[in-house]
């Protein structure tokens, strides 16, 4: 599929196929599962968060672990069966392999009790699996998960109608993906008389909680399992910050040198355990690192190490526009991780190491960041186990040294690990100091989702997070967080798929919109400097809107990126002189 830069050369950026594939797919989506508008399709649209039921709630679920086979489960074309592995519970689970022409959806009519409340819930493994309740007597429900290796937990919620006395429950997966796993499905609330499954007890409170590591900003905690839970929550000081299913978790966006108390309670599909013993634990002083910060309105570019017809620039040649300046690419090594980076001299037109390093530093001088930016299309560097988050860090940080880069952007297209990239990232994060900045590029795909890899490394590592410049080109149509459908180059693309972010745990201030230079510049996607003010005052001020206006306003976003610096001086700056001042002037 064509890349943001026309004409290709070995380090070109790129944004993959399942950007337009997904056009189609989104739009299917909104019709298979026959709910209603932001209620489906997408995690962040699910309803959630209901009540949990009174103690005399079961989950009404025959079969729900599969432990009796596909007793009680139909599954269309033949396409389901059980195994013993992977499984989440118990010795079974469901597999179910979609066809190009069918879904492999797999369901279950289950008793229910009109005007009632019920928790849907079940553990999935798969590329695009889907839970979902149809027959409910009031609003349908679904909800869905891009992709996992893991498994990880669908829930929503519905209630049903006043004469529904029964609702069928499936999942399914999508043409022509590969199988799906399900297992432990439950529809929790009162008893529909159909002789479900009760269900496991509220969970014991969990014990053996552990303060861990400390950093100026964060801290490491682990407990023991505790019997019948599916997952824990994490409090600090009482409130409620963290919700994850193993044992242990980090708390971030901490201040230094500050004391804190933790609990951990335990989940389940009946409730929520008593709190765990507290313990406390004091944050590090905060480290120091010289070197400019990012202004609160900030616009970010592209640099690149290379030539491709756009117009060859030094740093000291970038417009002065570019608040952080993205040195594109790094190189991987033959470690695991690691990375270095090689200045294309010759293809620079002779541009030495000694000048592009002093380079670097006039415009730090001037207050702008100089980033090295990490993948891109043929940038394949895995960070996918604690050696290679190691290698990462360490190599990054030598190389920060060397040649005086502020910090990294992770523009990784080719995966992206969220336990492993955040454990290299906040390694990275101590050495560096407090002002050390990290920007990523994920493709439109990448933030359909909080269960994506990209939207868990940016909400893993929120606190020392500069901004995700998400962007908005070569990816076709994409859902926005009211579960339309929108297409790229209009300004409603833009607005409601950073309203994704913007309410999917994100800080304003962390969400950038990244666009083409010029039409030259991307396969599709290209919109005018005039679109993107539109979008920035919509999302600031809430106005230039086009049919889609967010809910409220986010007057602390953080500004604009585009690919590149290059390609904007070959259309005489028109980008950054358009986008620029706009940035700076937000409120």
């Amino acid at each position: 599929m064509p890349h943001p830069l026309m004409s290709r050369t070995p380090r070109s950026r790129h944004r993959r196929w399942i950007g337009t594939a997904f056009t189609g797919l989104a739009a299917a989506a909104l019709a298979v599962t026959g709910t209603a508008a932001g209620a489906s399709a997408a995690p962040h649209a699910a309803a959630s968060g209901a009540a949990t039921g009174a103690a005399a709630d079961v989950n009404n679920a025959k079969n729900p672990g599969f432990e009796s086979g596909l007793s009680g489960w139909t599954c269309s074309a033949g396409a389901g069966s059980t195994v013993s592995s992977p499984v989440h519970g118990g010795t079974s689970a469901l597999k179910a392999t979609p066809s190009g022409t069918d879904q492999a959806k797999c369901s279950q009519t289950v008793a229910v009790k009109p005007n009632s409340t019920y928790t849907l819930s079940a553990y999935v493994q798969g590329s695009y699996v889907y839970l979902g309740a149809s027959g409910t007597g009031t609003t349908d429900v679904s909800t869905w998960a891009p992709g996992a290796t893991t498994w990880q937990q669908l829930k929503t919620t519905f209630t049903t109608g006043p004469s529904t006395t029964s609702v069928t429950v499936y999942t399914h997966g999508w043409y022509g993906q590969a199988a799906y796993f399900a297992d432990d499905i439950s529809v929790f609330g009162p008893d529909g008389g159909g002789n479900g499954d009760p269900g496991d007890p509220v969970p014991d409170a969990p014990t053996g909680l552990t303060a861990g590591a400390v950093t100026s900003s964060s801290v490491a905690l682990s407990w023991n399992p505790a019997k019948y839970a599916t997952g824990y929550h994490v409090y600090r000081d009482g409130a409620k910050v963290q919700a994850v299913t193993g044992t242990s978790a980090t708390v971030t966006g901490l201040s230094p040198s500050t004391a804190y108390r933790f609990q951990v309670a335990a989940t389940n599909a009946a409730g929520e355990s008593a709190k765990s013993a507290e313990v406390t634990a004091t944050t590090s002083p905060g480290g120091g690192n010289p070197g400019p910060s990012v202004p609160k309105h900030a616009v970010t570019g592209y640099w690149q190490n290379f030539n491709n017809g756009a117009t060859v620039q030094k740093i000291s040649e970038v417009s002065d526009q570019y608040d952080i300046i993205a040195v594109s690419f790094a190189d991987a090594t033959t470690t695991p991780g690691a990375i270095t980076f090689n200045l294309d001299s010759a293809g620079l037109g002779g541009y030495t190491v000694a000048q592009f390093k002093a380079d670097i530093k006039a415009k730090q001088a001037a207050g702008k960041n100089v980033i090295l930016s990490v993948g891109g299309e043929k940038g394949t560097i895995s960070v996918n186990d604690a050696a290679s988050a190691n290698n990462f860090a360490n190599s990054a940080y030598a190389l920060m040294q060397e040649y005086g880069f502020n910090g990294v952007d992770i523009d990784l297209e080719n995966g992206i690990n969220p336990t492993y990239m955040s454990q290299a990232l906040r390694s990275l994060s101590q050495k560096a100091g407090s002002k050390l900045v990290i920007t990523m590029a994920p493709q439109t795909i990448d933030m359909q989702s909080t269960q994506g890899g990209y939207f868990k490394t940016a909400l893993n590592i929120k606190d020392i997070l500069t901004v995700v410049n998400m962007q908005y080109y070569n990816s076709g149509s994409m859902l926005g967080c009211d579960g339309k459908v929108y297409s790229q180059g209009t300004v409603d693309f833009l607005t409601a798929l950073a309203c994704i972010q913007l309410e999917g745990g994100l800080d304003p201030s962390q969400v950038g919109i990244g666009v083409p230079a010029s039409p030259r510049a991307a396969g599709g996607g290209y919109v005018s400097p005039s679109v993107v003010n539109s979008a920035l005052d919509c999302l600031t001020k809430g106005t230039g809107c086009g049919s889609f206006k967010p809910a409220k306003t986010y007057p602390s976003l953080r500004g604009a990126m585009t690919w590149s610096t290059n390609w904007d001086a070959a259309s005489g700056s028109a980008w950054s002189n358009g986008v620029g001042p706009h940035v700076h002037n937000l409120p």
